[in-house]
């Protein structure tokens, strides 16, 4: 996939808390300031948003926890507990296997498909959405659509 990755070292069970995603506290103001220009377009960034205006980044204090990958058919899942993240399993792990979560990144609504491009999923997994940002919602649709409706 991408970088090292993480992997587990015993059978992991569902339901057990791996792991917490450790590393700096900062408020909006600070990852802007923090990465800003090039650094605002690299899609390898450490940050876990924990609030509206805060997130945790792991390049600075991080733990083994910013090595897990994303995968579109995750073993893993991420839980917020108060203003902490925590990684549990979501089915059984056996010894080696690397451990993975759905990382359902958001960016700005309006993005270009430069842009889109640079968060393409590897994962490898048979139904891949090719993608490392999250599933855009589905617009409701109420009785029949335009097209479908017959002039009378």
């Amino acid at each position: 996939m991408h970088g090292r990755g993480l992997f587990a070292i015993r059978r992991i069970r569902p339901g057990t808390r791996i792991i917490e995603y450790t590393g700096e506290r900062l408020e909006e103001a600070e990852v802007d300031a923090r990465y800003d220009g090039a650094a605002a377009d690299d899609p390898h960034t450490l940050l876990f948003r924990i609030g509206p205006r805060s997130v945790i980044d792991a390049s600075v204090g991080g733990n083994a926890a910013r090595f897990a990958n994303h995968s579109c058919r995750p073993n893993c899942e991420t839980l917020q507990e108060g203003d902490r993240i925590f990684i549990f399993a979501i089915r059984n792990i056996q010894p080696g296997t690397e451990l993975n979560y759905d990382y359902s990144l958001e960016i700005e609504a309006r993005h270009s498909a430069e842009r889109a491009r640079a968060f393409a999923c590897r994962c490898g997994a048979p139904r891949c959405r090719g993608t490392m940002l999250a599933k855009r919602p589905r617009p409701r649709r109420r009785g029949r659509s335009a097209k479908r409706q017959r002039k009378t």
